[in-house]
């Protein structure tokens, strides 16, 4: 199944070369500006994503159409991510960061501008999801690929663990920040906030040092050879092949989960800004565990982890159904969110680290394109069933497809097999 890397390795830039002298996370100050600004991006995103579909209902009272909304943010990662994974690996990738956070910083602030003018359309929102969308795929593909070589292998999971935990405090907060401004201030004041957020981001990518890819001579560009290039490499990885589609399974449920619990809580008579503290209270979960992931990713072998979360997340869904009040939606949330990031961190770093540099952009962008080539529809059919079933019966039928999904992966021999990732080796 494995074989030795040739020498010498492709992991071989001065980031990788981890020893007991290399600086802490704390103190590798391009990792901090990286983790820093992505933090209070994150922020913004969270103040305004739960935004989105509140706004949508308010000028519908259609759930179906919150969902095509949710949709059209998700359709760029089917169209854009193979040829962006390709283009990433030859583009100054902090170049393409900086950019794709001024596009997405102009289109949130158009929507407040819209509204102030007495102009907004629900086409118009669906347009700003649709160019967001777009540009978080540029971004979070160049974003994967970078950190690699801002940190070093042996620091991969601590940096995946504290990024989910600054990600899970922004989630804490940014639900309530939005929705409070949202009903207290303007329906406007969250994408501004947004907005702003993305400046911050801008700011904090201009004073990183390092280079965000190795020096390489590039030939003339065969973008189809060279997504073909990353195609094969994933395709010959069982495991990673194997994650991608899971990935993939477990995403058409996240996708569908907010609208869900949005439904669920305003049927229990839940005030817009309390739909925010649901997210809040989830947010602990998840900062929870991000915090005891990377320890986690030590004591237990992958497969322990993949498979045990799982049968958590696959468990916990179907309480939802039988939730009578907005405070225990947020603590089955807390408790879901918890076993996500632990999770993340596991198959992300074990990933990341298996990856050559010259191949990061092209196959996570393979990855990333079917993992969550399902989160459009995830999306798009939580509106749908929720307007024609109702919540319960929508409720029902997510927790069949995770029950599915665990019992496929429980007896999966690449995830219970999978060695340590010091001994992971690329077949």
């Amino acid at each position: 199944m494995t074989q030795d890397f040739p020498e010498p390795s492709p992991f071989d830039h001065p980031a990788d070369h981890a020893t007991v002298d290399e600086p802490t996370l704390w103190r590798n100050r391009d990792y901090m500006l990286l983790w820093s600004g992505q933090v209070i991006s994150t922020l913004g995103t969270s103040a305004s994503t739960l935004v989105y579909p509140l706004l949508i209902l308010a000028m519908t009272n259609s759930p179906a159409a919150a969902g095509l909304g949710s949709a059209f943010g998700s359709v760029p990662y089917i169209i854009f991510s193979l040829p962006v994974g390709a283009l990433m690996d030859r583009w100054d990738r902090k170049r393409v960061m900086i950019l794709c956070d001024i596009g997405r910083g102009l289109t949130l602030a158009s929507i407040p501008i819209a509204m102030l003018f007495h102009v907004l359309t629900i086409w118009q929102i669906y347009a700003a999801a649709l160019i967001e969308g777009s540009l978080f795929v540029f971004f979070n593909i160049v974003e994967v690929a970078a950190l690699p070589r801002v940190v070093g292998k042996q620091q991969l999971p601590a940096a995946a663990a504290q990024n989910e935990a600054g990600f899970g405090a922004a989630a804490i907060a940014g639900p309530s920040i939005g929705t409070f401004l949202y009903q207290a201030v303007s329906q406007g004041a969250p994408f501004l906030a947004d907005a702003v957020s993305y400046a911050a981001s801008v700011v904090s990518l201009s004073f990183i040092r390092i280079q965000f890819q190795q020096d390489r001579a590039l030939g003339r560009l065969d973008l189809r050879a060279e997504i073909v290039e990353g195609l094969h490499w994933l395709w010959r990885q069982p495991l990673i092949r194997y994650m991608a589609a899971l990935v993939s399974g477990l995403t058409l449920v996240d996708a569908a989960q907010p609208l869900i619990l949005i439904v669920l809580a305003k049927q229990v008579g839940t005030q817009d800004a309390q739909i925010g503290l649901i997210f809040s209270i989830a947010g602990l979960g998840g900062i929870a565990g991000s915090l005891v992931g990377g320890q986690i990713q030590r004591r237990f072998t992958f497969g322990q982890v993949i498979i045990s979360m799982m049968w958590a997340q696959a468990l916990l869904f179907p309480l939802y159904a039988l939730t009578p009040q907005f405070f225990l939606l947020g603590i089955i949330t807390a408790v879901y969110y918890f076993t996500i990031p632990i999770f993340n961190i596991v198959q992300f770093s074990y990933r990341l680290a298996l990856i050559p540099d010259e191949l990061q952009g092209r196959v996570n962008s393979t990855f990333r394109l079917i993992s969550w080539s399902t989160r459009p529809l995830g999306a798009a059919l939580s509106g749908l069933l929720l307007e024609r079933l109702g919540a319960t019966s929508t409720v029902v039928l997510f927790s069949l497809w995770c029950g599915a999904l665990v019992l496929v992966t429980t007896f999966n021999a690449h995830v219970r097999n999978a060695p340590p990732l010091e001994q992971a080796q690329v077949s």
